[in-house]
């Protein structure tokens, strides 16, 4: 089976797929801390919208 090389080397896997993980496992986070049985969207654009500015040194 031949996979695919994406422009960050992580052994095939490509930056947007990495980056969607860590979006789920972070609303996982979220979710698991939540008392209430499902996220309201104000906590998932919370959670999605804190990523948005790049780390220090982290820029594209």
């Amino acid at each position: 089976m031949e996979m695919a090389s994406g422009d960050s080397g992580a052994g095939g896997h490509d930056r947007t797929a990495l980056d969607e993980i860590d979006l789920t496992g972070e609303l996982m986070i979220a979710a698991s801390a939540s008392r209430a049985e499902r996220l309201a969207a104000e906590q998932i654009d919370e959670v999605l919208l804190a990523r948005r500015d790049p780390a220090p040194g982290e820029a594209d």
